[in-house]
């Protein structure tokens, strides 16, 4: 742990995540964008996810630096292969029930008076660690909440309450999914058109009202009501309208974003050696783009938490093989729920030359790479944003929670993506990969990625409105003294 003299009125962050991979990478930048600008950080991982992190990347990567510490917290849950995604159901359950005590226990080791400790002054938690709030208030210190998903998907969230009271959640029974249903336009959002319960996020779709994480989002949401302030991932010009409307629900609401664009602007910064994975980055596949022509290579990535069945598998990477375009594709150890993923031999074979797969890679400096020219996404926020900032347009393929409210927008608002249907054939793939590649419809949604991606550059200058947006968060709340 590096030393570092102690500043009596050092204002002192505590940032603790929910426990997954995507939202801890985001909040991770938030806390080094915090760091940079003065604040002395204490970022709080679940043993779990520290000990993955420990296996990941180093036995000294979570050593800290000055002003940077690591601590951690329980999740009693029952133990579970170290490499293993957590279901995300058993986790809301025990965020409610389990994270508040072992939390207060914390804080109040990180207030006792020693040489080496400064009083807490403020905690940065993720929007969906409601238990952040009650500390906050029994201490007496400003809350934020960080809101890792976009201004969208936090607004179709918010209307889970609404929709159980008009009746249209839960769903009647399991028909309703397939019967036209979920096409209903909902019309009452504020900031938001042609909306269908299709679009919203997913954990509307249930036929039963006990729901763990259905009940956990609206508990949740009731609770960012008494934060001190609201920070969003993203960027104004991007979800203006939607920012405007939750804007007038919540006065202290901070649009900040793209996180990594703020991080650039330091490069010397001595926090880069942090890094985000919970698995082990393979960085030969940089080496391997740096043989592709510009612009050539389809990248695929389904992210750290969804599971696709092996039929649905093989439709892809026959779709893929088919476009004849070279390709990255990344398949992580447990992608397909409860078996390896097998790819046909016939794949295997007639891909080896011009296609490379890995299990994990530094997302970023792939989506910058010069070799890509197209992105295949699950639409988790996280990279449809990366995508935005490396201007690559993308394919839509949404599974679950906000992923279907992101690719709505990606694919109708903004003009930069096109959907896979949820049930996938290879043919479409085909069709879908060589238009994104080679097509019209493909160039048209790069010129408009590469003018988002400038407006994101724009935002996170010097005078840009997430500039400006984090020193008012730091400013009117963070060192507020009341």
């Amino acid at each position: 742990m590096g030393s570092k003299t102690v500043v009596a009125d050092e204002p002192h962050a505590v940032c603790v995540p929910f426990p997954v991979q995507s939202h801890i990478k985001a909040m991770l930048k938030f806390a080094k964008v915090l760091h940079r600008n003065g604040f002395r950080i204490t970022f709080v991982n679940t043993e779990f996810n520290h000990q993955r992190f420990l296996h990941a990347r180093g036995p000294n990567s979570l050593d800290g630096l000055p002003g940077f510490r690591f601590e951690t917290i329980p999740d009693s849950l029952p133990p579970s292969d170290s490499n293993a995604t957590q279901s995300v159901r058993s986790l809301c359950d025990s965020i409610l029930k389990n994270f508040l005590a072992p939390f207060s226990k914390l804080l109040m080791k990180l207030n006792t008076p020693t040489s080496d400790n400064v009083p807490v002054t403020c905690i940065i938690s993720d929007g969906f660690m409601p238990f952040s709030v009650t500390v906050a208030q029994e201490l007496r210190i400003p809350v934020v909440m960080l809101f890792t998903v976009s201004a969208c998907a936090l607004m179709g969230f918010m209307q889970f309450a609404p929709l159980r009271d008009k009746g249209l959640t839960p769903l009647k029974d399991e028909s309703y999914l397939t019967n036209g249903y979920l096409d209903t336009v909902i019309d009452w959002i504020p900031g938001m058109r042609d909306i269908r319960l299709r679009d919203l996020p997913s954990f509307i779709r249930k036929t039963y009202p006990n729901d763990i994480i259905f009940n956990f989002v609206i508990e949740t949401v009731k609770r960012t009501a008494k934060a001190s302030g609201i920070v969003i991932h993203t960027f104004d010009a991007l979800e203006r309208e939607v920012l405007d409307a939750l804007s007038s629900k919540f006065p202290h609401l901070y649009a900040i974003g793209p996180l990594q664009q703020l991080l650039n602007q330091s490069l010397d910064y001595p926090l880069k050696s942090i890094g985000y994975g919970l698995w082990k980055e393979d960085t030969e596949c940089l080496h391997w783009l740096n043989s592709k022509a510009p612009n050539s290579v389809v990248y695929a990535n389904f992210g750290s938490i969804i599971f696709v069945t092996a039929d649905n598998l093989v439709e892809f990477a026959s779709g893929l093989a088919n476009s004849k375009h070279p390709f990255l594709w990344i398949i992580r150890p447990n992608l397909v729920k409860g078996e390896s993923a097998v790819l046909p031999s016939e794949f295997v074979e007639e891909t080896k030359e011009r296609g490379l797969i890995a299990s994990w890679c530094p997302q970023e400096e792939v989506l910058n790479h010069p070799a890509i020219g197209g992105f295949v996404t699950h639409c988790g926020w996280n990279s449809i944003i990366e995508s935005v900032s490396a201007g690559v347009p993308m394919l839509c393929w949404p599974f679950v929670a906000d992923q279907p409210m992101n690719c709505k927008y990606t694919c109708k608002d903004w003009g930069i993506g096109m959907e896979i249907d949820s049930d996938i054939k290879r043919e479409e793939v085909e069709k879908l990969v060589r238009e994104l590649m080679e097509g019209e419809k493909g160039e048209e949604m790069k010129k408009k990625v590469l003018e988002w991606k400038k407006l994101a550059e724009e935002a996170t200058g010097p005078h840009g409105s997430s500039s400006i947006n984090l020193n008012n968060l730091v400013n009117e709340v963070l060192l507020s003294k009341g």
